[in-house]
């Protein structure tokens, strides 16, 4: 690991918690310089939903490199562009009547987390975003200005504007409803910020602590929301049938962050 420590930058997180370096990796297993194999739980912070190097999706990756497809275009039309977009829409939008929009950010969840926070800001005119307790969503300046964690939030280096922190799923108790406390907020024409611009909200609070976000929460939560016109952005969404559900709304900007190409759909 020397060569880690004396010639890579020292802002480093996970390789300070794995003491090993990674040689091979197939499926939900990883192998060290010394044979020694691992169970990965971790899989790329949950960005391997189909294991590492799977067998299919790995042929199809070497059939379009051996056959000189564009690997960085930018926004430019390309055919493998094209075949995404007309299959995304075949198989999400198309069947539940939607008109959603794509929009193609960059290589990582923050990228993804920020282009989401401009265009809610953008079409509502509106700044104020909503963001949830122990909430995480990336270490660029907008995203950690929507992170609950202040260690994190202190790296920005500067003071974090035009967010406001609300209890998510179970944070007062089980005895007590924090979208009726959300709710109440929004009602009150005094509340001293008005009507936010958006609210973003993990449904599984991974650095938070895996909190999981009830389905009968999410949907007062879109609920609430759509009454009262602000924007509903979803990070690190749950599988289909919370996407069923959720983009009935009329007021999201679901964020398939993790998704490749990663890309955010919009009305």
């Amino acid at each position: 690991m020397n060569v880690f420590a004396f010639l890579e930058s020292d802002v480093r997180t996970y390789s300070r918690k794995f003491p090993a370096v990674f040689t091979t990796a197939s499926g939900c297993w990883l192998r060290d310089e010394q044979g020694k194999h691992f169970l990965d739980f971790f899989s790329g912070a949950g960005a391997l939903n189909y294991g590492h190097n799977n067998p299919h999706l790995k042929q199809r990756l070497i059939e379009y490199i051996a056959a000189d497809g564009v690997t960085h275009s930018l926004d430019m039309a390309t055919t493998a562009k094209r075949e995404f977009i007309e299959r995304f829409n075949a198989l999400i939008l198309e069947p539940r009547n939607l008109r959603y929009k794509v929009q193609f950010t960059g290589p990582t969840g923050t990228n993804a987390v920020e282009a989401a926070l401009k265009l809610a800001r953008k079409f509502t005119g509106r700044q104020t975003v909503v963001h949830f307790m122990n909430s995480f969503h990336g270490m660029s300046m907008g995203s950690l200005a929507v992170s609950g964690s202040v260690s994190k939030r202190a790296t920005a280096g500067i003071s974090l504007h035009s967010t406001l922190p609300m209890f998510f799923d179970g944070d007062l108790g089980p005895g007590t409803d924090t979208i009726e406390y959300f709710s109440a907020f929004l009602d009150n024409s005094e509340n001293g910020v008005g009507v936010p611009a958006a609210v973003i909200v993990e449904t599984v609070q991974a650095e938070g602590g895996v909190k999981v976000a009830s389905s009968q929460w999410l949907r007062r939560l879109e609920e609430v929301t759509r009454r009262h016109g602000i924007l509903l952005i979803v990070d690190l969404p749950r599988p289909l049938r919370f996407w069923h559900m959720l983009l009935q709304s009329q007021t999201l900007v679901p964020m398939l962050k993790w998704w490749s190409p990663m890309s955010i759909s919009m009305r």
